[in-house]
């Protein structure tokens, strides 16, 4: 290895996100599974073994024993690997920034191997990855203790999400939770690891309230979960207690937003991420549905569960037997009168003096405009 140089260190972390900085992750695969930060790279310098194996030698020998452990765990040519790995992603993101989990010894010695092999001079970002959270952690209480948000509500089918994105300034947890929020609500990915949730939530608002610190940000109406995913308590709180406006539509409307949204886009999004064809993303489409009966049988009652599961079945043969949807739009209108609109109403009332405005669509996206709210396409 040549003299030590001084290599480039980021200590502004707010840059790192407002920037959107992108981040090659240095720790071993185990690390980052746990958690990381959105669009972030991992390409480590050690493999879990490896690491495992040297953090041994660490507790009982010291870090010279454990850096000479390294090396020969890792041969020339598998060194050479990973370093063109490295090099790579430089190439690709001249304004990047890697780190291990502290900003210790990985995130230095890949910065020096990245200058000594390829002669690549690459800033690493001080204390790493768990300084980097921790800025995250604490910008999420500062920033949403008194975020300017307002909430918007509505029954199911009224088309909230497709309406909130409408807005230039949103928080749109679901799209982060990749979930619905509901029984239904799974999506064909999987939700993403509670802290991945989290990061990116503090992220989002960390550059809403930057930009424009007094702005209203608009928000979905949740619950304390999004699917598995915990709404960040100090942004739940202000959620709780921020004016709330509420979309009306007829139930007609509202059975077909739920086709889309529930069944129809199900269906595209499972051909998508299993890259299958029509049979295999119906297969999965009837798991999802009569698996998400199941899951509500208690709420529904035994007769009713019964009732609806048959439902369900009838029109998930029809649909795929002859292209007949009509079974699925009467499923759809049964568990929103039945089972859907009673709770939603016992959740509004508890809210009533909350409700800023209440109205269509069309009527809503004015009383927002006039609130400061500028939408990104035509309303």
């Amino acid at each position: 290895m040549s003299g030590r140089v001084d290599l480039p260190l980021v200590t502004d972390m707010a840059s790192v996100f407002l920037d959107d900085r992108p981040l090659l992750d240095v720790r071993a695969p185990v690390e980052f599974a746990q958690g990381a930060f959105p669009g972030a790279k991992n390409r480590p310098l050690l493999t879990d073994e490896e690491r495992h194996q040297v953090g041994i030698r660490y507790k009982e020998a010291g870090q010279d024993a454990a850096i000479a452990l390294g090396y020969e765990l890792v041969d020339a040519q598998e060194k050479a690997r990973r370093v063109a790995e490295w090099q790579a992603f430089a190439a690709a993101h001249p304004d990047g920034l890697l780190y291990c989990f502290r900003g210790g010894l990985r995130s230095r010695l890949t910065q020096q191997m990245l200058f000594d092999e390829a002669g690549i001079t690459y800033p690493r970002v001080a204390g790493g990855y768990k300084a980097m959270r921790r800025f995250l952690l604490d910008a999420l209480e500062t920033q949403a203790v008194d975020a300017p948000l307002i909430m918007l509500g509505g029954r199911t089918g009224v088309g909230k999400t497709p309406f909130l994105t409408r807005f230039e300034r949103h928080l749109d947890l679901e799209g982060r939770a990749r979930h619905k929020g509901s029984a239904f609500g799974r999506e064909p990915e999987p939700q993403p690891m509670p802290i991945d949730f989290e990061n990116q939530v503090a992220i989002d608002l960390l550059r809403l309230r930057q930009r424009s610190p007094d702005e209203p940000i608009l928000v979905e109406d949740e619950g304390k979960m999004v699917g598995a995913r915990l709404v960040p308590p100090t942004l739940f709180e202000r959620m709780r207690v921020s004016p709330l406006v509420v979309i009306e539509r007829p139930l007609d409307e509202r059975v077909e937003q739920s086709l889309k949204d529930y069944i129809i886009d199900l269906e595209a999004g499972y051909r998508r991420v299993l890259a299958t064809d029509a049979s295999g993303a119906s297969a999965q489409v009837r798991e999802h549905i009569l698996g998400a009966i199941d899951r509500v049988a208690k709420r529904l009652g035994g007769v009713r569960h019964a009732k609806v599961r048959g439902m369900a079945e009838e029109a998930l043969d029809a649909w795929y037997g002859r292209d007949d949807v009509q079974g699925l739009r009467d499923l759809i209108r049964v568990m929103l009168v039945e089972y859907y609109d009673p709770m939603y109403d016992y959740q509004l009332a508890n809210k009533r003096d909350r409700i800023a405005f209440s109205g269509p669509p069309e009527a809503v996206a004015e009383e927002l405009i006039a609130r400061g709210l500028r939408p990104q396409r035509p309303i």
